[in-house]
């Protein structure tokens, strides 16, 4: 980063005048009347159009990833856009694709999710805030599942539902810890039978996860038919499709369907649609987005959540499985500054060089090289360069990059645009050209659940083994014998360590996986493995970001990030 950047991402975001969105579609060959615009500056792409392109042939897909993150920052979004700005200064036919920020990380601890510096998609306040409205149409369908399972129980309870076996919660897109645990039904017969329910984020919901992973409109709805929202007191589960509400979601969820086109601010079109978490669901924007993409450009960038262990393996492991996407490259986005985090440096005293504490922390770095590697995906490291950063904390993590068999480019996209990813952008060509990419899946679908767990803990987490209690081992029996077998696992976890313990950064190894929980998201077909003490519904620190956010009096947003 220059040491003359003084602007906030919101106040060069606001500094930016967009191109009209009609114009950003035009360059990728998208017609006027194939857009729905909300505004000047951002559209749905008509889903007739996306079908126009089915027989068109695929470009190559580039995954960006990172190391595990810390409160330094990794700039794992940031170095999206500035790839895919790097890519178009040195003439590549390119699109991006990101996931819709949350609206509870915004007001929370995390900030935006739009980019930083001279590397953003713009409208960012919009992006960030309520963007086309999607998440509404998912949160909103998501607790119109609840309500009908609510009145089907009030009413006739027909199919037989044991109220102390649902699973299907309700949830609002915000930080709210004192929703974790409700309880419902008070105040008489009128309002229902009282029961204990909770609140997940949005971003947890199964339906986020239906959203993103489903092929098209048809696929959807057969994915809504399938969600279990509880059991019969003989165990057999209630499905959306027994409620008789799968085709009302549906209606709800039919025009968010369609992916968002927006701009980054070097006017390059990027794909901005879904937004699962990575630490608890599977962190990557929508498979429609992403096949779109492919078939408009040449190169296509996108991201998941987290770092690799979390995002990454769920991109590969779920995503990929799911909608049969080979990607041709990754890139692992790296700080100095975080890794010296990892090699136990306070944030406070992060500003100085520290070489040792640097090559200690390169070690978790060393392991998110080797693990995506494991999936047959060439790998390049992205150096997210701050201005307090020295040549020899460069020179290191350089060394350790080529140790481990790859390259490490170093970026100043945030301070300089696209220009300060055009060696990122030549390096990820060349990759990608190069055909070496081989990916498998870490595990074959008939491997036991059990044993799926198993191997992600072990072999990306270097954990030595998992545990569980004889309830949650029962269950997964259950879910053997529902059909359900075959599904990959969704990992739940925190995001800052390789182990359930966020204090245990770098790269532990002799941990154990200890699983807390487990859930069956049929409609997105995972099995979700909730491990220590990761919540599925965050709380608002101690100083939210949302006490620093205002308009001022000329409306604009101030403070977003």
């Amino acid at each position: 980063m220059s040491n003359q950047m003084v602007k906030s991402d919101i106040e060069i975001a606001q500094a930016a005048t967009p191109k009209p969105i009609g114009e950003i579609g035009a360059k990728l060959n998208i017609p006027d009347d194939a857009l729905s615009p909300y505004g000047r500056t951002k559209a749905k792409i008509d889903f007739h159009h996306i079908e126009s392109l089915k027989d068109k042939p695929d470009g190559k897909l580039i995954l960006v990833t990172a190391i595990s993150p810390t409160p330094a920052g990794e700039g794992k979004t940031t170095t999206s856009v500035g790839l895919h700005d790097g890519l178009s200064r040195i003439g590549k036919n390119s699109l991006v694709c990101l996931r819709e920020p949350s609206l509870g990380p915004c007001f929370g601890m995390k900030g935006g999710a739009a980019g930083g510096g001279y590397a953003q998609v713009i409208p960012m306040e919009d992006i960030n805030l309520h963007f086309t409205g999607d998440f509404h149409a998912i949160g909103a369908a998501h607790n119109l599942l609840s309500a009908l399972l609510d009145n089907h129980i009030h009413w006739s309870n027909e199919n037989r539902l044991d109220i102390r076996r649902l699973v299907w919660k309700r949830v609002v897109d915000m930080n709210d810890r004192a929703l974790r645990e409700v309880t419902v039904g008070l105040g008489g017969p009128g309002n229902g039978f009282p029961r204990q329910d909770g609140f997940d984020i949005t971003v947890a919901s199964e339906i986020m996860a239906i959203f993103c992973l489903a092929t098209d409109l048809e696929d959807l709805q057969a994915r809504l038919r399938k969600i279990v929202v509880g059991y019969t007191r003989d165990r057999k589960p209630v499905r959306a499709e027994d409620l008789k509400g799968s085709g009302a979601l549906a209606v709800l969820l039919r025009d968010a369907l369609s992916p968002n086109l927006v701009q980054t601010l070097e006017h390059n079109p990027a794909l901005i649609h879904g937004g699962p978490f990575a630490n608890i669901a599977h962190g990557c924007n929508s498979v429609i987005a992403t096949k779109a993409a492919l078939k408009m450009a040449d190169y296509v960038v996108t991201e998941a959540g987290f770092g690799a262990d979390l995002g990454a393996e769920k991109f590969f492991n779920i995503k990929c499985r799911s909608a049969g996407l080979r990607p041709d490259a990754a890139v692992i986005v790296a700080t100095a500054r975080a890794l010296k985090m990892h090699g136990r440096v306070p944030k406070t005293e992060l500003a100085g060089e520290n070489l040792d504490a640097l090559r200690e922390g390169c070690a978790n770095l060393a392991r998110h090289i080797e693990n995506v590697k494991s999936f047959g995906v060439p790998v390049v490291v992205a150096i997210n360069r701050f201005s307090a950063d020295t040549d020899a904390e460069m020179e290191i993590i350089r060394e350790v990059a080529e140790q481990n068999g790859v390259r490490a480019i170093e970026c100043t996209h945030w301070a300089n645009g696209g220009a300060g990813a055009e060696a990122l952008a030549h390096e990820v060509v060349e990759l990608v050209d190069s055909g070496h990419a081989n990916f498998a899946p870490l595990y074959p679908n008939s491997m036991p659940i059990w044993d799926k767990i198993k191997t992600v803990a072990t072999r990306l987490y270097r954990a030595d083994d998992i545990i569980a209690d004889q309830k949650i081992r029962d269950q997964i029996k259950a879910l053997h014998e529902d059909g359900y077998g075959e599904l990959p696992v969704c990992i739940a976890k925190t995001q800052y360590s390789f182990s359930t313990d966020p204090n245990l950064v770098g790269a532990p190894t002799g941990h154990v996986l200890p699983i807390r929980e487990v859930r069956l998201s049929a409609g997105a077909g995972f099995v979700v493995v909730v491990c220590g003490d990761i919540m599925t519904m965050p709380g608002l620190p101690r100083e939210p970001a949302a006490n620093r956010i205002n308009i001022n009096a000329q409306g604009q947003i101030e403070g977003l990030f």
